[in-house]
């Protein structure tokens, strides 16, 4: 019998699962009464990789579909996969990646969705945003055709086989093939008005592309039309020429979530895009607080300095930045003083939204946010759920949330 370690004592492979890793969060929850406060996870993941054998069917051109498939066939890890560092799986605090698939599910149940109830349960999260994990690298696949075939197979599959299983409890902002404006919109056309989509997500880990691109209006212009959100998702590339001087992957992490939005939102406000697309809710995720204020300061500097640049621009830089919305993971929390200006400097309390990075190594709990003593109860509400929940038209799952929405204004037509 195949034993691991788990919490002090040695158990069997089969008996370890989300909720037993997840015991001390339950207990966190309900000393906290989380039950009580809608909880919504902006950025939570998935491993896709698992059900490519289903996925990859869904790829319309012919050619590419065989191409996958076979590589499949072979043992490989499938055509998305360009790069393979290894430390995101098993560095840091959470070393179970390589055990997930010991991990048992009922018979008929849609795996995906029965590993999501029991770590959303765990944390008394209610609703999640269900993103993936490998395709978070497919901007830096060589072939943009590729590209364009996977995001379409996954989102097909995502949006007929796994959210209508959710029971509402999940919603996704669905992957965009973004090195291909045209089929970007093609996307946004075929799925955006499907159930369970709140948006589309840029991954802005890519060889290279600039937000600010004509290319790209009619993409904004159709999503914006219809209601939904545009987010930002970044990630660590240690192959990308600026990091190849770090020696540790500790470094190329820190760096690397921040960069990439640190330059697409750069991008985004100079080149007036706030004031091009008014309506349209913008987010950026898991790239931390930390550089947000540092970026306000330096646009704000260099924008009084060479306004001619920054014709469309109505504003300071900092005020479009305070427009925008900001995932929480991995809140940076070591010095309180200096997290609490950061929140006070790009208006949290309406504009950052909770995230956990489930099952990520660096994941958050909702208590990340509830134990923060600068915190009013509005702003804690607002952040843990309550944003999010007008954002994407998510109802209470209970009268207290209920209550709870209608007190701080979140209560949306859906409930």
């Amino acid at each position: 019998m195949d034993l691991i370690a788990d919490r002090g004592r040695r158990v069997p492979i089969e008996e370890l699962n989300t909720s037993r890793l997840l015991a001390h969060a339950r207990k966190q929850a309900a000393q906290r009464k989380f039950d009580d406060m809608l909880i919504v996870d902006v950025d939570a993941h998935h491993y896709e990789n698992e059900n490519f054998a289903e996925i990859l069917p869904f790829m319309e051109n012919d050619v590419f579909r065989q191409l996958a498939m076979s590589a499949r066939a072979k043992g490989g890890r499938g055509a998305i996969t360009v790069q393979n560092v290894g430390y995101q799986d098993m560095g840091g605090r959470v070393t179970r990646y390589p055990l997930r698939s010991s991990e048992k599910t009922p018979d008929g149940a849609i795996r995906d969705v029965e590993l999501g109830y029991r770590w959303m349960d765990a944390m008394s999260v209610d609703y999640s945003c269900l993103f993936p994990t490998g395709m978070l690298s497919i901007g830096l696949h060589p072939q943009t055709e590729m590209e364009v075939e996977l995001c379409w197979a996954y989102n097909r599959w995502l949006t007929e086989k796994v959210l209508p299983h959710s029971h509402g409890r999940f919603f996704s902002m669905l992957c965009l093939p973004f090195s291909d404006p045209d089929a970007s919109l093609r996307q946004v056309e075929a799925f955006g008005d499907r159930k369970h989509v709140g948006g589309f997500m840029v991954t802005t880990v890519r060889n290279n592309f600039a937000v600010n691109d004509n290319r790209y209006m009619k993409v904004y212009r159709a999503m914006e039309e219809r209601g939904l959100v545009l987010s930002f998702h970044s990630g660590p590339n240690w192959g990308e020429p600026i990091f190849k001087s770090c020696n540790r992957f500790l470094t190329a992490h820190a760096l690397g979530f921040s960069w990439y939005n640190v330059v697409n939102l750069s991008n985004w406000v100079i080149n007036g895009m706030g004031e091009r697309f008014p309506r349209l809710p913008v987010v950026w995720i898991e790239s931390g607080l930390a550089w947000i204020p540092f970026l306000m300061q330096k646009l704000d500097h260099e924008y009084m300095l060479r306004p001619s640049e920054a014709p469309l621009l109505k504003k300071k830089p900092s005020d479009y930045m305070r427009d925008m919305y900001y995932s929480s993971q991995p809140m940076e929390i070591q010095d309180m003083q200096a997290l609490e200006c950061t929140f006070r400097m790009m208006n949290a309390e309406t504009q950052l939204l909770y995230s956990s990075d489930y099952p990520h190594w660096d994941f958050d709990l909702p208590s990340t946010i509830s134990d923060l003593p600068f915190l009013s109860e509005k702003a804690k509400h607002n952040i843990l759920g309550g944003t999010a929940a007008r954002l994407f038209k998510l109802p209470p799952r209970n009268e207290k949330q209920k209550e709870n929405l209608k007190k701080f204004g979140n209560l949306t037509a859906a409930a």
